[in-house]
């Protein structure tokens, strides 16, 4: 029980039942603090007017998108109607907003960083990079942190928009840091898992992955998890700074993406083999795959049961629907088709889930 405990997301402590950034917390466990019913109803739709690969944050009564359109917008939660848009200088991809004290961040292509009022959709302040940025933003306390492709991983003032510091890294930063302890995780292009102080920027370890990597890593007090172009999953103990195992499909050879969710003593993550896999924790030994007709790079959100219910496993697939599964068996439970594909990443809070698809079309479900 003890190990188990040890493993359990901290993102299960927080109070709030929002989901404010790319993963739903700092930690980046992808792990939700609401229930979704057991068949989710699609309650609205909304057409952002281009595609969307920019997974939605949810905070308050409002839901915060950005898309290919070159726009971040904001919408009703319950309604889906539109509150405001802001644009950006240019097309945002796979940069997630990330909300926190009122404020709104999110990354484009042509290498800036946005912040906007909340509330008014007003721009506060905008900072350049050399590069296009894919990372999402993570906010910590009084400064964000994000990664460009200009190689460098930035920490910016929340309110000011001032650099705080930068590391240079020796290829472009794709991750979305993670957080946990005062540190800031990134798992590298350049093959390097490496662990940042979030106080003054000083690297305090790195670790080789010896793999190309661009999806994010999902943190635990004692493990972090992140998959490769290599085809592999790591499970790193942070303690040892070590790999502590590495798994790969005995047949299907195809790189990971998405970036992995972690509950209980499981890890889940979907791969362009076109398989949800489920891991344990401890040992990265497979505890079943769920097969989808294409690839999958949405990262999944796990939703923790009530009542009873099953512990489920939502996400996309390049297939063009949306899927639940439970996550003890990896059986299906529900599946929406939206019909075209979806790499954005599901947002889970206050009993609603809200995801976008490529076609530009944002859907949220509930009851």
């Amino acid at each position: 029980m003890r190990a188990l405990a040890l493993l359990l997301p901290l993102a299960l402590a927080a109070q709030s039942t929002d989901w404010p950034q790319f993963r739903g917390n700092p930690q980046l466990t992808g792990v939700a603090t609401t229930t979704l019913p057991d068949q989710p109803k699609l309650l609205w739709s909304w057409e952002a007017g281009d595609s969307i690969e920019s997974s939605a944050a949810i905070a308050g009564d409002s839901v915060y998108v950005a898309s290919q359109a070159g726009e971040l917008a904001a919408l009703d939660l319950a309604t889906g109607k539109l509150k405001w848009k802001y644009k950006t200088d240019g097309p945002v991809g796979e940069s997630s907003p990330a909300v926190s004290q009122g404020v709104v961040v999110v990354g484009d292509l042509s290498g800036f960083i946005h912040a906007v009022d909340a509330a008014s959709g007003k721009a506060l302040w905008k900072f350049t990079t050399k590069s296009e940025i894919k990372s999402s933003p993570v906010i910590a306390g009084d400064r964000v942190l994000i990664g460009s492709y200009d190689t460098n991983l930035y920490a910016i003032g929340l309110k000011t928009g001032k650099e705080i510091w930068h590391f240079t890294t020796t290829a472009q930063v794709h991750a979305t840091p993670g957080i946990a302890n005062g540190v800031t995780f990134i798992a590298g292009c350049d093959e390097i898992f490496r662990a940042i102080r979030i106080a003054d920027g000083k690297e305090v370890y790195e670790i080789r992955s010896d793999a190309y990597t661009g999806a994010s890593p999902a943190l635990t007090p004692t493990m972090a998890f992140f998959g490769t172009f290599d085809n592999q999953v790591l499970g790193v103990n942070l303690a040892q700074k070590k790999v502590a195992w590495r798994y790969e499909h005995p047949e299907r050879k195809f790189p990971f993406y998405a970036s992995p969710a972690i509950h209980g003593d499981r890890v889940f993550v979907g791969g362009r083999d076109k398989m949800l896999h489920a891991l344990n924790a401890r040992t990265g030994k497979a505890l079943w795959t769920f097969t989808t007709k294409s690839r999958i790079e949405s990262s999944p959100a796990i939703v923790p049961g009530a009542d009873g219910k099953p512990t489920r496993v939502f996400f996309g697939s390049n297939d063009g629907n949306v899927y639940a599964v439970d996550a003890a068996t990896g059986r299906q439970t529900w599946s929406f088709e939206a019909g075209t594909a979806l790499s954005a990443s599901p947002a889970v809070a206050q009993g609603r889930l809200v995801i976008g698809s490529q076609d530009g079309k944002l859907y949220c479900f509930g009851g």
